[in-house]
Protein backbone atom coordinates (compact mmCIF):
# COMPACT_ATOMS: atom_id res chain seq x y z
CA UNK A 1 0.00 0.00 0.00
CA UNK A 2 1.32 3.45 -0.89
CA UNK A 3 1.66 6.55 1.27
CA UNK A 4 -1.68 7.98 0.14
CA UNK A 5 -4.37 7.81 2.78
CA UNK A 6 -7.67 8.64 1.10
CA UNK A 7 -9.17 9.09 -2.36
CA UNK A 8 -12.58 9.94 -3.78
CA UNK A 9 -13.57 8.05 -6.93
CA UNK A 10 -16.40 9.08 -9.24
CA UNK A 11 -18.02 7.10 -12.06
CA UNK A 12 -19.88 8.58 -15.00
CA UNK A 13 -21.85 5.48 -15.83
CA UNK A 14 -23.36 4.36 -19.13
CA UNK A 15 -24.62 1.11 -20.62
CA UNK A 16 -21.25 -0.12 -21.94
CA UNK A 17 -18.45 1.90 -20.33
CA UNK A 18 -17.85 3.92 -17.16
CA UNK A 19 -15.64 7.00 -17.05
CA UNK A 20 -13.57 7.13 -13.83
CA UNK A 21 -12.03 10.15 -12.09
CA UNK A 22 -10.04 10.27 -8.83
CA UNK A 23 -9.63 13.15 -6.38
CA UNK A 24 -7.05 12.72 -3.63
CA UNK A 25 -7.84 14.00 -0.16
CA UNK A 26 -7.04 17.57 0.87
CA UNK A 27 -7.63 20.93 -0.75
CA UNK A 28 -4.42 20.60 -2.73
CA UNK A 29 -5.02 16.94 -3.60
CA UNK A 30 -4.61 15.95 -7.22
CA UNK A 31 -7.71 15.48 -9.35
CA UNK A 32 -7.15 13.35 -12.42
CA UNK A 33 -9.05 11.38 -15.01
CA UNK A 34 -8.28 7.69 -14.60
CA UNK A 35 -9.86 6.52 -17.87
CA UNK A 36 -12.76 4.38 -18.99
CA UNK A 37 -13.52 0.81 -17.96
CA UNK A 38 -16.06 -1.74 -19.11
CA UNK A 39 -19.36 -1.63 -17.27
CA UNK A 40 -18.99 -5.18 -16.01
CA UNK A 41 -18.67 -6.72 -12.56
CA UNK A 42 -15.17 -8.05 -13.31
CA UNK A 43 -13.84 -4.68 -14.54
CA UNK A 44 -15.26 -2.86 -11.52
CA UNK A 45 -13.76 -5.39 -9.09
CA UNK A 46 -10.37 -5.09 -10.80
CA UNK A 47 -10.44 -1.28 -10.51
CA UNK A 48 -11.42 -1.37 -6.84
CA UNK A 49 -8.68 -3.87 -6.05
CA UNK A 50 -6.08 -1.73 -7.83
CA UNK A 51 -7.08 1.46 -6.02
CA UNK A 52 -7.34 -0.31 -2.64
CA UNK A 53 -3.69 -1.33 -2.99
CA UNK A 54 -2.72 2.35 -3.16
CA UNK A 55 -5.16 4.11 -0.82
CA UNK A 56 -6.15 3.25 2.73
CA UNK A 57 -9.69 4.64 2.41
CA UNK A 58 -11.82 4.86 -0.73
CA UNK A 59 -15.18 6.56 -1.28
CA UNK A 60 -17.07 6.00 -4.54
CA UNK A 61 -20.01 7.74 -6.13
CA UNK A 62 -22.06 7.87 -9.31
CA UNK A 63 -25.29 9.48 -10.47
CA UNK A 64 -28.61 7.73 -10.07
CA UNK A 65 -29.85 6.67 -13.48
CA UNK A 66 -30.77 3.81 -15.78
CA UNK A 67 -27.83 1.64 -14.67
CA UNK A 68 -29.53 1.03 -11.32
CA UNK A 69 -27.85 0.10 -8.04
CA UNK A 70 -25.73 -2.91 -8.96
CA UNK A 71 -22.45 -0.94 -8.97
CA UNK A 72 -23.34 0.43 -5.53
CA UNK A 73 -24.07 -3.04 -4.15
CA UNK A 74 -20.90 -4.51 -5.60
CA UNK A 75 -18.68 -1.79 -4.12
CA UNK A 76 -20.39 -2.09 -0.73
CA UNK A 77 -19.87 -5.85 -0.80
CA UNK A 78 -16.15 -5.22 -1.35
CA UNK A 79 -16.02 -3.20 1.89
CA UNK A 80 -15.85 0.37 0.56
CA UNK A 81 -18.09 3.40 0.91
CA UNK A 82 -20.31 4.30 -2.03
CA UNK A 83 -23.15 6.75 -2.57
CA UNK A 84 -25.66 7.12 -5.39
CA UNK A 85 -26.04 10.83 -6.13
CA UNK A 86 -29.31 12.66 -6.80
CA UNK A 87 -28.76 14.20 -10.28
CA UNK A 88 -31.14 17.12 -9.72
CA UNK A 89 -29.18 18.26 -6.63
CA UNK A 90 -25.70 18.33 -8.20
CA UNK A 91 -24.30 21.91 -8.13
CA UNK A 92 -23.66 23.17 -11.65
CA UNK A 93 -22.25 26.41 -13.06
CA UNK A 94 -24.88 28.31 -15.08
CA UNK A 95 -22.40 29.10 -17.85
CA UNK A 96 -21.04 25.59 -18.24
CA UNK A 97 -22.39 24.37 -21.60
CA UNK A 98 -19.88 21.60 -22.33
CA UNK A 99 -20.80 18.09 -21.21
CA UNK A 100 -18.59 15.05 -21.71
CA UNK A 101 -18.07 11.83 -19.76
CA UNK A 102 -14.60 13.01 -18.72
CA UNK A 103 -15.78 16.40 -17.44
CA UNK A 104 -18.74 14.86 -15.60
CA UNK A 105 -16.52 12.33 -13.82
CA UNK A 106 -13.98 15.00 -12.81
CA UNK A 107 -16.74 17.29 -11.54
CA UNK A 108 -18.32 14.50 -9.48
CA UNK A 109 -14.95 13.61 -7.92
CA UNK A 110 -14.34 17.23 -6.84
CA UNK A 111 -17.83 17.63 -5.43
CA UNK A 112 -17.60 14.30 -3.60
CA UNK A 113 -14.38 15.41 -1.92
CA UNK A 114 -15.98 18.74 -0.97
CA UNK A 115 -19.05 17.01 0.50
CA UNK A 116 -21.43 18.82 -1.86
CA UNK A 117 -23.31 15.78 -3.16
CA UNK A 118 -26.68 14.52 -1.91
CA UNK A 119 -27.14 10.77 -1.73
CA UNK A 120 -30.39 9.02 -2.59
CA UNK A 121 -31.86 6.20 -0.54
CA UNK A 122 -30.93 2.81 -2.00
CA UNK A 123 -33.49 0.03 -1.45
CA UNK A 124 -32.54 -3.59 -0.98
CA UNK A 125 -33.24 -6.04 -3.79
CA UNK A 126 -36.52 -7.23 -2.30
CA UNK A 127 -37.85 -3.71 -1.91
CA UNK A 128 -36.68 -2.77 -5.39
CA UNK A 129 -38.56 -5.76 -6.80
CA UNK A 130 -41.76 -4.63 -5.07
CA UNK A 131 -41.23 -1.09 -6.38
CA UNK A 132 -40.81 -2.43 -9.92
CA UNK A 133 -44.11 -4.26 -9.52
CA UNK A 134 -46.05 -1.22 -8.28
CA UNK A 135 -44.53 0.98 -10.97
CA UNK A 136 -45.48 -1.56 -13.63
CA UNK A 137 -49.07 -1.35 -12.39
CA UNK A 138 -48.96 2.45 -12.50
CA UNK A 139 -47.62 2.39 -16.07
CA UNK A 140 -50.39 -0.01 -17.07
CA UNK A 141 -53.01 2.19 -15.43
CA UNK A 142 -51.78 5.21 -17.42
CA UNK A 143 -51.78 3.10 -20.59
CA UNK A 144 -55.38 2.03 -19.91
CA UNK A 145 -56.40 5.65 -19.35
CA UNK A 146 -54.78 6.64 -22.64
CA UNK A 147 -56.53 3.86 -24.57
CA UNK A 148 -59.90 4.83 -23.11
CA UNK A 149 -59.31 8.42 -24.13
CA UNK A 150 -58.48 7.30 -27.67
CA UNK A 151 -61.77 5.38 -27.89
CA UNK A 152 -63.78 8.35 -26.65
CA UNK A 153 -62.05 10.71 -29.06
CA UNK A 154 -62.57 8.36 -31.99
CA UNK A 155 -66.31 8.08 -31.33
CA UNK A 156 -66.62 11.82 -30.80
CA UNK A 157 -65.18 12.41 -34.27
CA UNK A 158 -67.99 10.19 -35.60
CA UNK A 159 -70.59 12.28 -33.77
CA UNK A 160 -71.15 9.62 -31.08
CA UNK A 161 -70.95 10.40 -27.38
CA UNK A 162 -72.31 8.80 -24.23
CA UNK A 163 -75.23 10.37 -22.38
CA UNK A 164 -74.20 13.44 -20.44
CA UNK A 165 -74.07 13.01 -16.69
CA UNK A 166 -73.73 9.23 -16.75
CA UNK A 167 -70.61 7.53 -15.45
CA UNK A 168 -68.37 6.12 -18.14
CA UNK A 169 -66.57 2.76 -18.36
CA UNK A 170 -69.23 0.98 -16.35
CA UNK A 171 -71.00 -2.19 -17.51
CA UNK A 172 -73.76 -0.06 -19.01
CA UNK A 173 -71.26 2.08 -20.85
CA UNK A 174 -69.45 -1.00 -22.20
CA UNK A 175 -72.76 -2.35 -23.50
CA UNK A 176 -73.37 0.99 -25.21
CA UNK A 177 -69.94 0.81 -26.85
CA UNK A 178 -70.63 -2.72 -28.10
CA UNK A 179 -73.90 -1.58 -29.68
CA UNK A 180 -72.35 1.16 -31.83
CA UNK A 181 -72.57 0.65 -35.60
CA UNK A 182 -70.11 2.35 -37.91
CA UNK A 183 -70.72 2.82 -41.62
CA UNK A 184 -67.33 1.91 -43.08
CA UNK A 185 -65.46 -1.36 -42.58
CA UNK A 186 -62.17 0.48 -42.03
CA UNK A 187 -63.62 2.41 -39.12
CA UNK A 188 -65.17 -0.73 -37.66
CA UNK A 189 -61.78 -2.43 -37.79
CA UNK A 190 -60.10 0.53 -36.06
CA UNK A 191 -62.79 0.57 -33.35
CA UNK A 192 -62.50 -3.17 -32.73
CA UNK A 193 -58.72 -2.94 -32.42
CA UNK A 194 -59.05 -0.05 -29.95
CA UNK A 195 -61.53 -2.01 -27.86
CA UNK A 196 -59.28 -5.08 -27.91
CA UNK A 197 -56.25 -3.03 -26.78
CA UNK A 198 -58.33 -1.49 -23.99
CA UNK A 199 -59.51 -4.90 -22.75
CA UNK A 200 -55.96 -6.26 -22.81
CA UNK A 201 -54.75 -3.29 -20.74
CA UNK A 202 -57.61 -3.85 -18.28
CA UNK A 203 -56.70 -7.51 -17.87
CA UNK A 204 -53.02 -6.66 -17.42
CA UNK A 205 -53.91 -4.12 -14.73
CA UNK A 206 -55.94 -6.73 -12.85
CA UNK A 207 -53.12 -9.28 -13.08
CA UNK A 208 -50.58 -6.82 -11.68
CA UNK A 209 -52.91 -5.78 -8.86
CA UNK A 210 -53.39 -9.42 -7.92
CA UNK A 211 -49.61 -9.95 -8.03
CA UNK A 212 -49.18 -7.09 -5.53
CA UNK A 213 -51.74 -8.65 -3.19
CA UNK A 214 -49.88 -11.96 -3.35
CA UNK A 215 -46.44 -10.37 -2.77
CA UNK A 216 -47.29 -8.02 0.13
CA UNK A 217 -47.67 -10.65 2.93
CA UNK A 218 -44.03 -11.73 2.43
CA UNK A 219 -42.75 -8.14 2.18
CA UNK A 220 -40.68 -6.59 4.97
CA UNK A 221 -43.19 -3.71 5.26
CA UNK A 222 -46.33 -5.89 5.36
CA UNK A 223 -47.15 -4.69 8.91
CA UNK A 224 -46.91 -1.04 7.84
CA UNK A 225 -49.21 -1.75 4.89
CA UNK A 226 -51.79 -3.18 7.32
CA UNK A 227 -51.42 -0.13 9.56
CA UNK A 228 -51.93 2.35 6.71
CA UNK A 229 -55.09 0.51 5.71
CA UNK A 230 -56.61 1.73 8.99
CA UNK A 231 -56.99 5.12 7.28
CA UNK A 232 -60.09 5.71 5.22
CA UNK A 233 -59.42 5.62 1.49
CA UNK A 234 -56.20 3.58 1.79
CA UNK A 235 -56.49 0.10 0.37
CA UNK A 236 -53.77 -2.51 -0.01
CA UNK A 237 -52.69 -1.29 -3.45
CA UNK A 238 -52.45 2.37 -2.39
CA UNK A 239 -50.51 1.54 0.77
CA UNK A 240 -48.10 -0.78 -1.05
CA UNK A 241 -47.48 1.79 -3.80
CA UNK A 242 -46.78 4.57 -1.31
CA UNK A 243 -44.41 2.48 0.81
CA UNK A 244 -42.65 1.07 -2.25
CA UNK A 245 -41.71 4.64 -3.21
CA UNK A 246 -40.69 6.07 0.18
CA UNK A 247 -39.48 2.93 1.97
CA UNK A 248 -39.79 2.60 5.73
CA UNK A 249 -41.50 5.79 7.05
CA UNK A 250 -39.38 5.64 10.22
CA UNK A 251 -36.31 6.69 8.23
CA UNK A 252 -37.83 10.20 8.26
CA UNK A 253 -37.26 11.63 11.72
CA UNK A 254 -39.96 14.29 11.31
CA UNK A 255 -42.94 14.67 8.95
CA UNK A 256 -41.37 17.82 7.50
CA UNK A 257 -38.59 15.62 6.10
CA UNK A 258 -41.17 13.47 4.37
CA UNK A 259 -42.92 16.56 3.00
CA UNK A 260 -39.64 17.78 1.55
CA UNK A 261 -39.03 14.36 -0.02
CA UNK A 262 -42.48 14.47 -1.63
CA UNK A 263 -42.24 18.10 -2.77
CA UNK A 264 -45.15 19.20 -0.56
CA UNK A 265 -43.36 22.19 0.97
CA UNK A 266 -44.16 25.78 -0.10
CA UNK A 267 -41.82 27.59 -2.43
CA UNK A 268 -40.35 30.83 -1.11
CA UNK A 269 -38.78 33.95 -2.60
CA UNK A 270 -37.97 36.19 0.36
CA UNK A 271 -35.50 39.03 0.69
CA UNK A 272 -34.83 41.31 3.64
CA UNK A 273 -37.99 41.89 5.64
CA UNK A 274 -40.20 40.81 2.77
CA UNK A 275 -41.46 37.22 3.03
CA UNK A 276 -43.14 35.76 -0.04
CA UNK A 277 -44.25 32.13 -0.14
CA UNK A 278 -45.72 30.51 -3.21
CA UNK A 279 -47.35 27.19 -4.13
CA UNK A 280 -45.82 23.85 -3.22
CA UNK A 281 -42.63 22.99 -5.07
CA UNK A 282 -43.78 19.60 -6.48
CA UNK A 283 -40.06 18.81 -6.72
CA UNK A 284 -40.27 15.45 -5.00
CA UNK A 285 -41.40 11.95 -5.84
CA UNK A 286 -44.47 12.41 -8.06
CA UNK A 287 -45.62 8.80 -7.63
CA UNK A 288 -46.00 9.21 -3.86
CA UNK A 289 -46.68 12.95 -3.61
CA UNK A 290 -50.46 13.07 -3.91
CA UNK A 291 -53.14 11.21 -1.96
CA UNK A 292 -54.90 10.09 -5.14
CA UNK A 293 -58.14 8.27 -4.43
CA UNK A 294 -57.26 8.17 -0.75
CA UNK A 295 -57.67 11.94 -0.44
CA UNK A 296 -61.36 11.63 -1.31
CA UNK A 297 -61.97 10.06 2.10
CA UNK A 298 -61.01 13.19 4.02
CA UNK A 299 -63.81 14.54 6.18
CA UNK A 300 -65.84 11.32 6.06
CA UNK A 301 -66.49 8.91 8.92
CA UNK A 302 -63.44 6.83 9.83
CA UNK A 303 -63.46 3.37 8.32
CA UNK A 304 -60.68 0.96 7.46
CA UNK A 305 -60.11 -0.50 4.02
CA UNK A 306 -62.15 -3.50 2.95
CA UNK A 307 -59.11 -4.92 1.15
CA UNK A 308 -57.50 -7.04 3.85
CA UNK A 309 -54.32 -9.03 3.96
CA UNK A 310 -55.14 -12.68 4.43
CA UNK A 311 -54.69 -13.57 8.09
CA UNK A 312 -53.71 -10.02 9.06
CA UNK A 313 -54.89 -8.30 12.24
CA UNK A 314 -57.58 -5.68 11.73
CA UNK A 315 -55.92 -2.27 11.21
CA UNK A 316 -58.33 -0.63 13.63
CA UNK A 317 -57.28 -3.11 16.34
CA UNK A 318 -53.61 -2.75 15.49
CA UNK A 319 -53.69 1.05 15.76
CA UNK A 320 -56.80 2.08 17.72
CA UNK A 321 -55.47 5.54 18.59
CA UNK A 322 -53.76 6.53 15.39
CA UNK A 323 -56.41 4.94 13.17
CA UNK A 324 -60.10 5.35 13.99
CA UNK A 325 -59.85 8.00 16.71
CA UNK A 326 -57.44 10.17 14.77
CA UNK A 327 -59.60 10.07 11.66
CA UNK A 328 -62.70 10.97 13.67
CA UNK A 329 -60.89 14.03 15.08
CA UNK A 330 -59.76 14.96 11.59
CA UNK A 331 -63.34 14.67 10.31
CA UNK A 332 -64.54 17.07 12.99
CA UNK A 333 -61.78 19.50 12.07
CA UNK A 334 -62.77 19.59 8.41
CA UNK A 335 -66.55 19.38 8.92
CA UNK A 336 -68.36 21.81 6.68
CA UNK A 337 -65.41 22.23 4.33
CA UNK A 338 -65.20 21.18 0.72
CA UNK A 339 -64.46 17.53 0.12
CA UNK A 340 -61.08 16.75 -1.34
CA UNK A 341 -62.58 15.71 -4.68
CA UNK A 342 -63.71 19.31 -5.27
CA UNK A 343 -60.24 20.79 -4.80
CA UNK A 344 -57.91 21.21 -7.72
CA UNK A 345 -54.34 22.44 -7.98
CA UNK A 346 -54.12 25.95 -9.36
CA UNK A 347 -57.78 26.80 -8.65
CA UNK A 348 -58.47 29.44 -5.98
CA UNK A 349 -61.09 28.30 -3.48
CA UNK A 350 -64.15 30.56 -3.18
CA UNK A 351 -64.10 30.20 0.57
CA UNK A 352 -60.70 31.05 2.05
CA UNK A 353 -61.51 28.81 5.00
CA UNK A 354 -61.62 25.73 2.81
CA UNK A 355 -58.48 23.60 2.72
CA UNK A 356 -56.45 23.80 -0.49
CA UNK A 357 -55.47 20.59 -2.26
CA UNK A 358 -51.86 21.07 -1.16
CA UNK A 359 -53.02 21.34 2.45
CA UNK A 360 -55.01 18.10 2.12
CA UNK A 361 -52.02 16.32 0.59
CA UNK A 362 -49.63 17.51 3.32
CA UNK A 363 -52.12 16.65 6.06
CA UNK A 364 -52.75 13.21 4.60
CA UNK A 365 -49.09 12.30 4.10
CA UNK A 366 -48.30 13.54 7.61
CA UNK A 367 -50.95 11.20 8.95
CA UNK A 368 -49.44 8.32 6.99
CA UNK A 369 -46.00 9.10 8.43
CA UNK A 370 -47.39 8.89 11.94
CA UNK A 371 -49.29 5.65 11.34
CA UNK A 372 -46.24 4.09 9.67
CA UNK A 373 -43.79 5.05 12.42
CA UNK A 374 -46.15 3.96 15.19
CA UNK A 375 -46.60 0.59 13.52
CA UNK A 376 -42.82 0.19 13.38
CA UNK A 377 -42.41 1.46 16.96
CA UNK A 378 -39.69 3.88 15.89
CA UNK A 379 -39.03 7.62 16.23
CA UNK A 380 -42.69 8.60 16.62
CA UNK A 381 -42.83 8.69 20.40
CA UNK A 382 -40.49 11.61 21.00
CA UNK A 383 -42.05 13.82 18.35
CA UNK A 384 -45.63 12.89 19.32
CA UNK A 385 -44.89 13.68 22.97
CA UNK A 386 -43.52 17.09 22.05
CA UNK A 387 -46.53 17.78 19.83
CA UNK A 388 -49.02 16.73 22.53
CA UNK A 389 -47.33 18.86 25.19
CA UNK A 390 -47.47 21.91 22.93
CA UNK A 391 -51.10 21.19 22.03
CA UNK A 392 -52.01 20.89 25.74
CA UNK A 393 -50.49 24.32 26.31
CA UNK A 394 -52.71 25.77 23.57
CA UNK A 395 -49.88 26.41 21.10
CA UNK A 396 -50.57 26.45 17.38
CA UNK A 397 -48.74 23.97 15.13
CA UNK A 398 -45.43 25.24 13.83
CA UNK A 399 -44.68 25.63 10.15
CA UNK A 400 -44.36 22.13 8.71
CA UNK A 401 -46.32 20.39 11.50
CA UNK A 402 -49.45 18.40 10.71
CA UNK A 403 -52.39 18.50 13.08
CA UNK A 404 -54.12 15.36 11.80
CA UNK A 405 -53.76 12.53 14.36
CA UNK A 406 -50.19 13.63 15.20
Amino acid sequence: MGNHSEAFVAFDTSKLRNAVAIAEAGRAGEVRFFGEIENTEAATAKLVKKLAAKYQHLTFCYEAGPTGYEVYRQIKSLGHECIVVAPSLIPKKPGDRVKTNRRDALSLAKLLRAGELTAVWVPDRGHEAMRDLTRARETTMMDLRSKRQQISAFLLRQGLHYSEGKKTWTKTHMNWLASQKLEYAEQRLVFEEMMLAMRQAQERLERLAQAIRVAVPDWSLAEVVTALMAMRGIDLISAATFLAEIGDPSRFQHPSELMGYLGLVPSENSTGDKIKRGPITKAGNRRAGGPGEAGEGRGRPARGSRDRLEGAVSPARALPGAGQKGQAEDRCRHRGRARARGLHLGRQSRDHHRPRCGQVRRDFRGSEWHVGTVSQGACAGAWSGEHESRAAAGAQPRQGEFPAIL
